[in-house]
């Protein structure tokens, strides 16, 4: 069915729960690497390199169950409530196998650790913190779970509060693990990790007695009944998923990647990178909140055969995500040196890292037109073409065009970590540019021509 609420409001009611919610989840970064960085600047790079380790590995996999989130939304659009249970019920099924592949992948991190070349002291805390992040493993994917369908019904305010829930666990569990205290050991930059799988088993339990208990899930029948996987179901997920999951790849590998080649230039650099990458990944919540909101509204029109207002409302979505990145870019540019002092108090680092979030103030925009168009392409259910598009703009320029610039003299003097950063906003402008090309021309071609009269 299609909302009676205008566009501005519809998506203003989806966006504001969904981008606290993701702020509550950027935040919980900004805490790591504020307290590892307080600790040393060994503990700050192991932080960012483990979790860019991680991110990669879960991101790649958990994408793949993002596809619940637009089959949620047109069956919800379309008024099939009963198959929105069904298709959650398979999707649990998938969590399970995609969490027993991250986790084995989380305790094996050895292909990963031999691109940074790290020194024995920083590889130690890297392996130690994956270890600990290992264990919140099936309380991510489970809980993903939960945020695709609760999403696409329209409903983001209980993700909303249990994130809320997750943030306010993050420091005082940061600091019983990180300093030791209660009868643990300290475990410095490494507590992160597990704290992070305390919450998140915490928040994934509670999330789920929530579903079963709460009435406004009732007509969904999440908990009707017991099934076993059907393939049928599985592969209509997997067609939409893989792709999805396959284009999270490509751009957290490219981050990641970033990262890695990055730690070659030392735990200063490393350290400032970080800083950057924390900021640009916290503003990201903006676009990427009103992406979701919109996609979901896209997918609902969509599913209720309105393909009018889904063109629509990605139009409004992109012009809103645009204006709020102008604005985001220019505080980031000109607060640059005052963000880098929060973040640590070594003044090598901090000096390297204002000199990166100038450019990152340039980043922000590009990556604004990408996470919405992203999103509604997703609410489109069209994967495949926006795959490809990341893959070679994020991993051919973006990567690519960094390693030339930061580590080689192909161009010239090496630029370092700022030649990986200018290479990722031509990659980002590539593939904004390419996705809103993309979304122009198909939902053009969805919308029914209008009727004419003979004269």
């Amino acid at each position: 069915m299609t909302t009676t609420r205008s566009l501005p409001r519809e998506l203003l009611h989806l966006a504001w729960p969904v981008l606290i919610a993701q702020a509550a989840v950027m935040a919980n970064g900004v805490i790591d690497t504020l307290m590892a960085g307080h600790l040393s600047s060994v503990d700050l790079a192991a932080v960012g390199i483990g979790a860019s380790i991680y991110i990669t590995i879960i991101m790649a996999l958990m994408g793949v169950l993002l596809a619940l989130t637009p089959v949620v939304a047109h069956h919800y659009g379309a008024q099939r409530y009963a198959e929105i249970g069904a298709d959650m019920r398979q999707c649990a099924w998938l969590a399970l196998l995609l969490s027993l592949l991250a986790f084995a992948a989380l305790k094996h991190p050895d292909p990963l650790l031999a691109f940074s070349r790290l020194t024995p002291e920083v590889e130690l805390k890297v392996r130690a913190y994956l270890e600990g992040s290992a264990w919140a493993v099936p309380g991510v994917m489970f809980f993903r779970v939960f945020y695709g369908f609760t999403n696409g019904i329209g409903r983001p305010r209980p993700v909303m509060t249990f994130n809320l829930l997750g943030l306010a666990l993050k420091a005082p569990l940061n600091w019983v693990f990180m300093y030791g205290h209660f009868g643990f050991p300290a475990m410095g930059g490494a507590g992160c990790g597990w704290s992070t799988a305390v919450i998140m088993w915490t928040v994934a339990t509670l999330s789920w007695l929530w579903c079963r208990r709460n009435a406004e899930y009732a007509p969904y029948g999440v908990f009707a009944r017991f099934e076993w996987p059907r393939l049928t179901a599985l592969r209509g997920l997997l067609v939409l998923g893989l792709p999805m999951g396959a284009t999270f790849l490509v751009d957290v590998t490219a981050f990641t990647f970033m990262a890695l080649f990055i730690a070659r230039l030392g735990p200063e650099v490393s350290a400032a990178h970080q800083v950057a990458a924390n900021v640009a990944v916290f503003v990201f919540m903006v676009p990427l909140a009103l992406g979701v909101a919109t996609g979901v509204v896209v997918g609902q029109a969509l599913g209720a055969g309105d393909s009018r207002r889904a063109r629509h409302a990605g139009l409004l979505g992109l012009g809103v995500g645009c204006g709020a990145a102008a604005l985001t870019g220019a505080a980031i540019g000109f607060g640059a040196a005052p963000l880098a002092r929060a973040y640590t108090s070594d003044p090598v680092v901090a000096a390297a890292a204002r000199t990166l979030l100038a450019i990152v103030a340039v980043y922000h925009l590009a990556d604004a037109v990408q996470a919405v168009m992203a999103q509604v392409l997703r609410g489109y259910k069209r994967a495949m073409a926006p795959m490809l598009i990341y893959a070679l703009s994020l991993w051919g320029v973006g990567l690519g065009g960094g390693y030339l610039l930061g580590l080689t003299d192909t161009f010239g003097a090496r630029m370092g970590a700022a030649g990986f950063w200018i290479a990722a906003v031509a990659s980002l402008s590539i593939a904004g540019a390419g996705v809103l090309a993309y979304f122009l021309r198909i939902s053009v071609q969805t919308i029914p021509a209008p009727a004419t009269t003979s004269a």
